[in-house]
């Protein structure tokens, strides 16, 4: 649905990528993990047909973005990390915006709302961040777009709002669907995203489904000197030292999104050694 090849593209004399590969397919939800600064927003701007690449090849959903075709356009919605509402209510944004996308289903938007506890009379000024932060994931949502783009979605929601949003999250997955959630906040994707993909200076560091890390990797606390030296990664809790080791028995376990990205920035010819 998404590919990318040979990607480059830069801010001036700054290079942001440079030879970026990646395909993504529907049904999953892709969690793009990262510092700061390191390009993920540039990257979901670039499918989405907000920025232009120098160079290489870019394919959304049969479509090349940059020419923004209306086409195009009713296949993508994507939720900023930084956006504008105008001082309308929630029922006339809906009715200015809602007919560019085909597939919008009011119903599921009033559903989606209420689940939020967003009232739907407020004036969109009136609300604070959250609310509108929450307000814009539901119309996205509720456009049922074959790609949802999300830039830091759990930026500005409380720990009530970051659970509702995992949960309506969830239960958005398709078949048909393609999310990629761009984020630096790794553990509220926990439990929630399908697959892994880091990304650090423009590069792609890691990509793997949570089923295969889950199977190579083990994530424990752990108290016997020998096997906390020998660890992949690790580092000291209050409950002892939580580590990172090779699950020889292809087992089934949890996952640390916060601790994996840690070991693989730190440690990343051992991490990809693992999964070759």
């Amino acid at each position: 649905m998404i590919q990318i090849t040979n990607l480059h593209y830069s801010y001036g004399s700054r290079p942001v990528f440079k030879g970026l590969h990646l395909d993504l397919v529907p049904g999953h939800i892709y969690g793009l993990l990262g510092k700061n600064g390191t390009g993920k927003s540039t990257l979901l701007r670039c499918i989405a047909g907000l920025l232009f690449p120098r160079k290489g090849a870019l394919q959304v959903a049969g479509f090349t973005p940059g020419k923004r075709e209306p086409q195009f356009l009713q296949q993508v919605f994507m939720v900023p990390e930084e956006f504008y509402f105008p001082n309308i209510s929630i029922p006339r944004f809906v009715e200015c915006n809602a007919a560019f996308y085909p597939r919008f289903d009011h119903h599921q938007f009033k559903n989606y709302l209420k689940e939020f506890a967003i009232p739907e009379t407020q004036l969109l000024q009136e609300m604070s961040y959250g609310q509108k932060k929450k307000t814009l994931i539901s119309f996205g949502l509720a456009c049922n777009t074959p790609i949802l783009l999300m830039d830091e979605p759990t930026n500005g929601l409380d720990i009530m709002s970051k659970s509702q949003f995992r949960k309506v999250m969830a239960g958005a997955v398709s078949p048909e669907k393609c999310i990629l959630i761009s984020t630096h906040q790794v553990k509220d994707l926990e439990n929630l995203i399908d697959r892994i993909t880091i990304i650090d200076e423009g590069n792609i560091l890691f990509d793997q489904t949570v089923d295969r890390i889950i199977n190579r990797l083990q994530f424990k606390i752990s108290f016997d000197s020998d096997e906390i030296r020998n660890a992949i990664y690790r580092e000291t809790s209050l409950k002892g030292n939580a580590i990172i080791t090779s699950n020889p028995e292809d087992g089934d376990g949890n996952i640390d999104l916060e601790m994996l990205y840690k070991a693989i920035v730190t440690n990343q010819e051992k991490m990809q050694s693992i999964f070759k």
